[in-house]
């Protein structure tokens, strides 16, 4: 028997997990939210390159939580509005529908979540006993599944960096481009990623999470952070990067054990792959996540996602990681789940 899915924004990876939704055997699309006006009453195969549903979007969240699906699959914007994210995810948990999302960086680990994402989803879980599960890329299977894996092959672990390689030319996200990240801003442009400990509100969970399995305590989390600029203009998804201006970025966030930087996450963010040369690279200058753990032995893993295209390997995997979840999700116990609270699940479209 198939479970019933409520899913919830289109963007750049949501319409990714539109179409697994709707090609998955195991579960049964029954409603669609978005909340772009242009996409109310659009067929959902329409608004993830399937064939025609007969299911039609709506921005109508009463008409979604009245289905009362067996789950929620939400892939609305959290970086921006995240307490608003949560208001409208601990609606449908409250009546029972689980949840898995990607939206929330900061759920990734629930226990070192902000008390104000964790409580009201962790309330409204409770009330209708109901599961939630958010996971992603980075923070998400980048930074707990994979490097948690290669752990298991490890005699004695001295020290873990997690990277994240990228070229963002093609996301075209205003707001988080320009905004959050700084890109084509002054270099001396004090963006809302390196202030405020958001750093470490987004990455301080996984970082925290490998040591705690790893059995060492953290003594603090650590943030670094630097820019980089080009000496032309370029052209990107979100218009004109000028000359001089930001066209790279990268920090870390680092779990301090013994004094030391233990666990890393660093991210390496580039718009044209000129941007930065004496950064890390990919081995084939395209994006990657790199894994390096010294110990017992020491381990060198590149883990690169592409698509047909070579474009959106990415994204359609941040979607897919969480929209394989949910029949794991739906049987788990009620509460926010992380990585470690789910058996490994695997995709149920088969192409051979």
């Amino acid at each position: 028997m198939s479970l019933s899915v409520v899913h919830f924004g289109t963007g750049n990876t949501g319409r990714h997990g539109l179409s697994q939704i709707i090609s998955d055997p195991a579960l049964e699309l029954i409603g669609v939210g978005v909340t772009s006006p242009e996409k109310v009453g659009v067929d959902a195969g329409a608004l993830s390159g399937q064939p025609s549903t007969g299911i039609m979007a709506t921005d109508d969240l009463e008409a979604l939580l009245a289905l009362e699906a067996d789950c929620l699959a939400y892939f609305g914007e959290g970086i921006a509005r995240p307490l608003e994210a949560v208001a409208d995810m601990a609606r449908f948990l409250a009546r029972g529908t689980n949840v898995v999302t990607t939206s929330l960086n900061q759920l990734v680990y629930p226990p070192t979540a902000a008390p104000e994402l964790r409580n009201p989803l962790q309330e409204a879980s409770e009330e209708g006993s109901a599961s939630f599960f958010n996971n992603g890329a980075d923070p998400g299977f980048g930074s707990d599944l994979i490097p948690v894996t290669l752990l298991s092959l490890m005699g004695r672990t001295d020290s873990v960096r997690i990277q994240e390689i990228i070229n963002y030319a093609y996301y075209d996200q205003q707001d988080v481009m320009r905004h959050v990240f700084g890109f084509g801003q002054a270099l001396d442009y004090d963006a809302p990623l390196f202030n405020g400990g958001a750093l470490t509100a987004y990455w301080g969970g996984v970082v925290t999470q490998i040591a705690r399995i790893l059995g060492a305590e953290v003594e603090e989390i650590r943030e670094a952070h630097e820019v980089r600029s080009l000496d032309h203009d370029v052209e990107i998804a979100v218009g004109t990067i000028g000359a001089g201006t930001v066209a790279a970025i990268r920090f870390e966030v680092q779990a301090i054990v013994r004094g030391e930087p233990a666990v890393v996450v660093e991210h390496v963010t580039r718009i044209d792959d000129a941007a930065a040369p004496d950064w890390p690279v990919c081995r084939d200058r395209r994006d990657c996540y790199q894994i390096h753990i010294a110990g017992w032995p020491n381990i060198d893993c590149e883990v690169k996602l592409t698509d047909e295209d070579g474009n959106d390997g990415g994204l359609i995997a941040t979607a897919t990681r969480v929209v394989n979840a949910i029949p794991t999700v739906c049987a788990a116990e009620p509460g926010l789940l992380s990585f470690l609270d789910i058996p490994p699940v695997v995709g149920r479209v088969i192409g051979f």
